[in-house]
């Protein structure tokens, strides 16, 4: 076939003009020959050296697991259009009809999804005082550790030991823009750090609290990944610490019980300080309810409140959405 032949200095500039001009042939690998690099094209070309030669096919490679699955067809409509990653595992929520087909929906994932080595479906809701859920292994390696990279930080992490959304990186960058230089920021309910060794990049200080030993010992792990020394681990349960603690800017990810822990909250918070509350709300009352929750607590204890900023996080359930609350306290 034809391919233009130009000297590799002059590769690029010659592959987005062949790209501009629409007469780059798709589907065939670049060919390097010595000093030269040769650009398959689809016919005779003015203003370039054209040459004869022979291209090796480029791989087709699907875009979705779904496109070669090997289910019946019958239950091909049911397959998730989507799943989380977490680092190198792929956790997949399979309705009951296809969990008879899981190691066969965990081998395609593995085939398309080349950088993920573990493939697990969740085996139950997220449940009890530490926010785990049970983990089905359906293909690849059958671990549960791995490190997350998101926002320029890493996250070493247990799947199955620890709770951790990789749909709140936006999120976590939110307030990670309106976190100030020099702030001492409490982050009620930190998990293995997300939101902590990020916002250490700022802040002077973070408490990270959690109740889940295992969700510490990987926070201090994360601290050190991180060189993130500002950071202080806590262990125990956020109603012991409030109060000894004042912040600037407190986090509260607990979107099922957040509203249980205002008191703690208010009590922690400076005053002109910033409360970041995260709930649940359904479609047609999204934000009402909280915000009356707030303001009840905050007058019992003498306070004010002005709200700053109020948005959808992300769809939790049909017409259910996880909610971001964000509140001065004067």
């Amino acid at each position: 076939m034809f391919a233009v032949k130009v000297p590799k200095k002059e590769a690029e500039k010659t592959r987005r003009k062949l790209l501009e001009l629409g007469v780059l042939a798709k589907g065939y690998s670049v060919k390097r020959e010595g000093d030269f690099v040769l650009f398959p094209v689809t016919g005779p070309l003015d203003g370039f050296e054209l040459v004869e030669a022979e291209f090796e096919r480029l791989e087709k490679r699907p875009h979705s697991y779904r496109e070669v699955v090997d289910v019946p067809e019958k239950v091909k409509p049911l397959l998730p259009s989507s799943f989380d990653i977490i680092g190198d595992i792929a956790i997949i929520e399979l309705p009951d009809e296809l969990k008879p087909y899981g190691k066969a929906i965990g081998e395609a994932i593995l085939k398309v999804h080349r950088h993920i080595k573990a493939v697990f479906a969740k085996g139950s809701k997220i449940e009890g005082e530490y926010r785990v859920r049970e983990l089905v292994h359906l293909a690849g390696e059958n671990r549960t550790e791995t490190i997350h990279r998101e926002n320029g930080i890493r996250l070493r992490l247990d799947v199955a030991k620890v709770y951790f959304s990789p749909r709140l990186a936006t999120e976590r960058m939110r307030i990670f823009r309106k976190t100030r230089p020099g702030e001492i920021v409490f982050d009620m309910f930190a998990g293995v750090g997300p939101y902590s060794i990020l916002l250490a990049k700022k802040a002077k200080l973070v408490f990270a609290c959690d109740l889940n030993p295992w969700a510490v010992r990987y926070l201090e792990e994360n601290v050190r990944l991180n060189k993130t020394n500002n950071v202080i681990p806590v262990l125990g349960d956020v109603r012991k610490v409030a109060g000894k603690i004042k912040a600037d800017r407190v986090i509260m990810n607990l979107p099922k019980f957040a509203d249980r822990f205002l008191r703690e909250a208010l009590l922690s918070v400076k005053p002109g300080g910033v409360i970041h509350y995260y709930g649940f709300g359904p479609e047609e009352n999204l934000f009402s309810e909280h915000e009356a929750k707030i303001k009840a607590v905050a007058r019992e204890l003498g306070l004010n409140v002005e709200f700053l900023e109020r948005r959808k996080v992300r769809p939790y359930a049909p017409r259910q959405f996880n909610i971001a609350i964000d509140f001065r306290v004067k």
